[in-house]
């Protein structure tokens, strides 16, 4: 009997998309961020994505010092392998997105590989009341927002992370970022195996259509072959849905609070584990099996995390 195909389950675990008064559920200060990742490892995440806030305010805090206080104890409490996110918030420029990844040198980084528009001023017709001005300062900017990943950028932060055998989560939010990924790969600036991630569902990005899904997973076949690992992202209610289409065609999933607060047609899911464990009763009704860390770390060829500087 052949055996289950192994999925690598992502978990992004608060993000810099949604705002603290949006969701009850929503991790702000570093206690409840270690929380909601050790719960996601519990529940199956083999990878998790992490991002700060200020714990008062819940703003996206990209300065090292607010990492330190979960990174060590999420590491002392799973196996997980930790991914910081280098893209930050889209308001902030290159060198501080990457602060945290070049500080800590983690086993992976997320790295956006392509500037877009980015918008995220519809969720105003959803969300009418804010506890911070910024928040809706913050949506509304976005109306008037390029988010900054230009070549010099991406070269800047292979070259920051390159003698960290720190390797990327590379987000494509749409098909010409394959084709940014397909530049940096001709030039050997980054090697395989890939980690794609496939972003859908983002205003100012590829939609959330299964001609899509399937568009992307085509361009990037004919790009890498098989020197990549492929993920994909569904925003806001296209979580569930296309993690359960694109698994079927050979994926990896992420899901989280930071790409959606939902788990199910109105209703907030009440944490990231329990997005994980949806996601994982999909895989499972697939015949698939969750990956566990050890086996993300062989697929991903990364270095361990015992080389981490945290």
């Amino acid at each position: 009997m052949a055996k289950a195909r192994k999925v690598i389950v992502t978990c992004a675990v608060t993000g810099a998309i949604h705002t603290p008064s949006m969701s009850p559920h929503l991790p702000v200060t570093a206690d409840e961020i270690a929380e909601a990742a050790i719960g996601a490892a519990e529940a199956g995440a083999a990878v998790l994505h992490l991002h700060a806030r200020d714990p008062e305010t819940g703003r996206p805090d990209q300065r090292p010092e607010a990492f330190a206080p979960f990174l060590s104890r999420i590491k002392q409490s799973t196996n997980a392998v930790l991914n910081l996110t280098s893209g930050g918030s889209p308001f902030m420029k290159i060198d501080e997105r990457i602060r945290p990844s070049t500080t800590y040198k983690p086993e992976v980084a997320s790295l956006n590989m392509g500037s877009m528009n980015f918008g995220l001023f519809p969720m105003l017709d959803r969300f009418k009341e804010f506890k911070h001005p910024w928040e809706r300062e913050f949506l509304e900017g976005s109306r008037d927002l390029i988010f900054r990943n230009t070549f010099k950028d991406i070269e800047y932060a292979l070259n920051a992370m390159s003698g960290n055998g720190t390797r990327f989560e590379f987000e494509c939010y749409d098909v010409s970022h394959l084709y940014n990924l397909a530049h940096f790969l001709d030039r050997k600036l980054v090697t395989p195996p890939l980690f794609v991630q496939t972003v859908f569902g983002i205003l100012g990005g590829i939609g959330p259509h299964p001609e899509d899904v399937m568009h992307m997973r085509r361009t990037a076949d004919r790009l890498f072959g098989d020197g990549y690992q492929w993920s994909v992202l569904g925003a806001g209610r296209n979580q569930m849905p296309i993690a359960a289409m694109a698994a079927a065609m050979g994926s990896h999933v992420r899901v989280g609070l930071e790409d959606s607060l939902w788990i199910g047609p109105g209703k907030f899911a009440e944490s990231n584990a329990q997005q994980v464990r949806n996601v994982r009763q999909i895989l499972e009704g697939l015949g698939l099996e969750l990956a566990s860390p050890d086996e993300a770390r062989a697929m991903l060829a990364l270095k361990g995390g015992d080389k981490v500087g945290f």
